[in-house]
């Protein structure tokens, strides 16, 4: 019998529910706080490479002080913009980050249309992106932070890790770069339309 299954018999017994419960506790508290120092460092790595953004974390709009990813906003204020973001999903009893680039507000319809933004839409899709009314491009990533095998890499690699998350919005802010300014920049100069709130957009995923 091995280690794993010894514990697993353990706490299987009656007499040791209580015990067995309470462990489980705390290591969803655990499991928690990883999650919380992660997107916290995840954010100073990448305020620190992402020039003219500020980098705002995402918190669970149920549950207080519950960091679930971040996401970039432009230097230059405007009703309705794309921000680059890397967020974690609920996915039964899993989680799942994704990144891409998010509407700050669901925009008109033409303005969808708008060249610039077709063509950012397109090269992400290109790319390997999705799109829907709520993102103009989104993609599944293979983090998962509430795995074993994620939180044990984060507390003993953590620089690595945090390396390769990054790496995923640099190559938002670096490879589309001037397909991401042209189209912020065409939504900016456009007329301003009838918007719903960021949570909503975010609640529909």
């Amino acid at each position: 019998m091995n280690e794993e299954q010894a514990v697993l018999d353990f706490f299987a017994q009656t007499e040791n529910l209580p015990l067995a419960l309470s462990v489980a506790d705390q290591v969803d508290a655990t499991r928690q706080q990883l999650n919380h120092a992660f997107w916290l460092a995840l954010r100073e790595r990448i305020a620190a490479s992402a020039p003219g953004w500020t980098v705002v974390t995402t918190e669970d709009r149920n549950v207080a002080d519950c960091l679930v990813g971040l996401n970039l906003e432009p230097a230059q204020q405007q009703p309705l913009y794309l921000r680059p973001m890397l967020e974690q999903q609920s996915l039964g009893n899993d989680l799942r980050i994704y990144h891409g680039l998010m509407w700050s507000a669901t925009p008109a319809p033409e303005l969808t249309r708008l060249d610039a933004v077709s063509t950012l839409r397109d090269t992400l899709q290109v790319a390997g992106f999705k799109n829907n009314e709520n993102y103009l491009a989104w993609q599944w990533t293979p983090y998962r932070p509430r795995r074993r095998d994620f939180l044990l890499r984060f507390s003993t690699a953590a620089d690595a890790l945090l390396d390769e998350v990054t790496a995923l919005m640099k190559n938002l802010l670096v490879t589309h770069a001037e397909a991401l300014h042209a189209a912020n920049a065409a939504l900016r100069d456009a007329p301003r339309s009838a918007t719903i709130s960021l949570e909503r957009l975010r609640s529909k995923l």
